[in-house]
């Protein structure tokens, strides 16, 4: 398990605009049994696997999951 990741995320594909998310485990085991991974707001969730497929997890009943477009493991 990573100590963090950092979830990119496509704003405007024409204009390259990226948005950049760090994300920590929970401790807890998501649907696919892989760690989530949350920021520090809580309001991102994220189930990553050791091979780095991410599976967004909503936190609210209202929310638009987006896929991030790259997943880079941080140093410890």
């Amino acid at each position: 398990m990573a100590e963090a990741y950092e979830l990119v995320f496509t704003r405007d594909p024409g204009q390259g605009e990226q948005d950049v998310v760090t994300v920590r485990p929970t401790g807890a085991t998501g649907p696919g049994g892989h760690p989530v991974y949350t920021d520090a707001s809580g309001a991102i969730r994220a189930e990553i696997s050791d091979r780095g497929e991410v599976r967004m997890l909503a936190t609210t009943g209202h929310q638009d999951l987006q896929l991030p477009t790259a997943v880079r493991a941080l140093p410890r």
